[in-house]
């Protein structure tokens, strides 16, 4: 690797000894360190950097390692057999050790004026381009490459451009970055009104760092948002749902929620939730605050976050609004929750895409409500053996939290679960059997009985 003066773009950062901070070998991956060691010695400058030194830089335990550097991804795709380049809009190569990925990037560099394409744009005219834009200056290509000093303007928060390297174990900040992590706030690199045109998902993102590390947002970042917030309906549907994940699956989805709703972005994002909950019983907005804090305290636990489960509570408030609006009787509730659960889930589908394998499942957690409400002798096994059973049962429990009388059904599947077996037939023994439906018999005697008509009118 080359030294740091010998590294073009490396004499413009302000350089962070070894003992005025706190990043230790110890708390780096150790195939990340593969990574920059081999880097380094076939003759490449590699770096860590973004939110694994800005975490590790605050004492915490970072979940991913990226790597950026002067290599390009051809040349990593020859160094490591165990690599794939991937994605068009923004090339980057991962190198995969077992279950860990460790992504890396080239140094990249400004975009050329001159590519600039208009708004509807056939993929044909952007193939051959390194770097493209709309009219709008929203990145269409980002695959211009450059020095160190240039791909740390590129990046979009301050924080999120610092660089950390084993050679010297020094920590390069090209712009203010140590200091708005002393003081606790996110701020863009450069304009930010022209950062957020070139990729209106950075607004999101500023809240989500922002919810994350306990930050403020710092004045002129904030600034543009609220105003250039309709730019993320020019995103993909599919994009958003991605950052939408991202959003509520860090941890930090409460404070999360709160920042949507004050920054004015939860309604590109959320909007049929946010609608619902001023004019939805009572008990299903509260469902989502508790849904959220449940989801928070998992995460906290190192537990596993179902997305299904996070949009079944979501989408709650806007299901039990339409089903408060229909003034439908219980004996018509059942046979219209299918119906009104696809138009809850086609109501977010116009501003997040949501993959058919969750909005089906999140739909079973809805049905499931019934089974879970109503028992009776034929349904409780078929019910307790469902996939989504679990999920169903916890979602129950939430309701009855948030303040909904379910006549004690949470406590009920409580007590069935962890009985015996002949605890449980007791159970059963105390429930309604369900009458089965004749339609088809019935139609069989209806028929025989007009044949036996005819055939008395035939005798006589």
């Amino acid at each position: 690797m080359p030294e740091l003066a010998e590294l073009a773009g490396a004499e413009l950062a302000n350089i962070v000894p070894r003992d005025r901070h706190n990043i230790s070998r110890q708390d780096i991956s150790p195939s990340a360190l593969k990574v920059l060691y081999r880097l380094e010695s076939a003759g490449f400058a590699s770096f860590l950097v973004g939110g694994s030194v800005r975490d590790l830089l605050l004492g915490k335990s970072p979940k991913d390692f990226d790597i950026a550097t002067d290599a390009s991804p051809d040349e990593l795709k020859r160094l490591f057999r165990n690599s794939r380049i991937i994605g068009r809009r923004f090339k980057i190569v991962h190198i995969r050790f077992g279950r860990e990925v460790i992504e890396v990037t080239t140094f990249r560099a400004h975009h050329e004026v001159s590519n600039e394409i208009g708004d509807h744009i056939p993929r044909r005219q952007i193939k051959g381009l390194d770097s493209a834009h709309s009219s709008d200056g929203l990145i269409l290509r980002d695959n211009v490459y450059g020095s160190i000093d240039q791909d740390a303007l590129r990046r979009d928060f301050t924080v999120n451009a610092l660089y950390y390297t084993t050679n010297g174990f020094k920590v390069l900040d090209f712009s203010s970055g140590m200091e708005d992590l002393a003081a606790k706030q996110i701020r863009m690199i450069g304009d930010p009104a022209t950062r957020y045109r070139e990729d209106p998902v950075r607004m999101l993102r500023a809240i989500r760092f922002a919810a994350k590390l306990d930050f403020s947002i710092e004045a002129s970042t904030a600034a543009p948002i609220e105003e250039l917030g309709e730019l993320l309906l020019s995103i993909s549907p599919a994009r958003l749902f991605d950052e939408t994940l991202k959003l509520f699956s860090t941890g930090y989805s409460v404070k999360t929620f709160a920042l949507l709703q004050e920054s004015g972005l939860g309604q590109y994002v959320i909007a049929p939730t946010l609608e619902a909950l001023p004019l939805c019983p009572k008990p299903a907005a509260k469902l989502v605050h508790l849904a959220l804090e449940n989801t928070d305290n998992r995460i906290a636990a190192d537990k596993s976050v179902t997305p299904y489960f996070l949009f079944a509570a979501l989408l709650w408030p806007v299901l039990r609004l339409r089903q408060e609006q229909a003034q439908l009787d219980p004996s018509q509730m059942r046979s219209s929750l299918l119906s009104m659960a696809n138009a809850a889930i086609a109501e977010q589908l116009d501003f997040t895409a949501i993959p058919k394998r969750i909005s089906y499942a999140s739909r079973e957690i809805w049905e499931l409500q019934w089974k879970l409400e109503h028992r009776n002798r034929r349904n409780v096994r078929s019910t307790i053996n469902h996939p989504r059973f679990r999920a169903a049962y916890d979602f129950l429990l939430l309701r009855e939290a948030a303040g909904e009388d379910l006549n004690a059904s949470g406590q009920w599947w409580t007590d069935f679960q962890f009985s015996d077996t002949n605890q449980q037939e007791e159970f059963l023994g105390n429930l309604p059997t369900q009458r089965r439906r004749r339609r088809k018999r019935g139609g069989q005697r209806k028929s025989q009985s007009g044949i036996n008509s005819r055939n008395r009118g035939s005798r006589a």
